[in-house]
């Protein structure tokens, strides 16, 4: 809280840190931890958390509202949960997959 007050300069007891969570779930799946729990990595978790910081600033200073980041966090969310899905993997692997049987053979 400390530092997000010193970020922004000003101190609300009634917004201060809400949606952190948002970044803090996101950095975590962004570094490969699976939902189902099992695995984790600590280090995915600090690019993860690397990736999302750039994410906001890189919108903030591109000039977009800063109530966009969290529909850019929702669609990367959105995004990794698919990924790590093994029915929408599988899906994956039929849609691009290449049909031997098409060749032509010359």
């Amino acid at each position: 809280g400390l530092i997000i007050a010193a970020n922004t300069n000003s101190v609300n007891a009634n917004s201060l840190g809400q949606w952190i969570e948002l970044d803090a779930i996101l950095a975590v799946v962004i570094g490969g931890t699976a939902l189902t729990g099992g695995r984790f990595s600590i280090a995915g978790t600090v690019v993860g958390a690397l990736l999302i910081g750039t994410l906001t600033r890189t919108i903030t200073n591109v000039g977009i509202p800063s109530e966009a980041n969290y529909l850019f966090k929702a669609v990367v969310i959105i995004v990794v949960c698919l990924l790590q899905s093994p029915r929408a993997r599988a899906s994956l692997r039929t849609w691009f997959r290449t049909d031997s049987t098409k060749a032509v053979r010359p």
